[in-house]
């Protein structure tokens, strides 16, 4: 069975996405749009399948709750709690990866 969960985000997601799009905007508002939008999507739809994405692989002793995906160049970090998803950090993939 399935576990519906809230998503939260941390206030440097928040950041980060924001930061990407106001970036994007300065060549095409139509982009940065449409990056946001696509990115929110999928961070919506981990409510109802958190599990759909690997294992982040730069999460030093993963302990199985810390998964990633990409999304126009954007890494996507997010961790699954028993009552909720966290997004943790949004990065563009050209960034070194911190291991963490």
């Amino acid at each position: 069975m399935k576990v519906s969960r809230k998503v939260k985000w941390n206030k440097i997601a928040t950041e980060n996405l924001e930061s990407a799009v106001s970036y994007i905007r300065i060549d095409s508002v139509k982009n940065a749009e449409k990056v946001k939008q696509d990115i929110v999507s999928k961070i919506k739809n981990l409510s109802s399948n958190s599990e759909k994405y690997p294992l982040d692989k730069y999460k030093l002793n993963n302990d199985g709750s810390y998964r990633a995906f990409e999304q126009h160049h954007y890494r996507i970090v997010y961790r699954v709690l028993r009552n909720e998803i966290r997004i943790i950090t949004i990065r563009h993939t050209s960034m070194e990866p911190l291991k963490y």
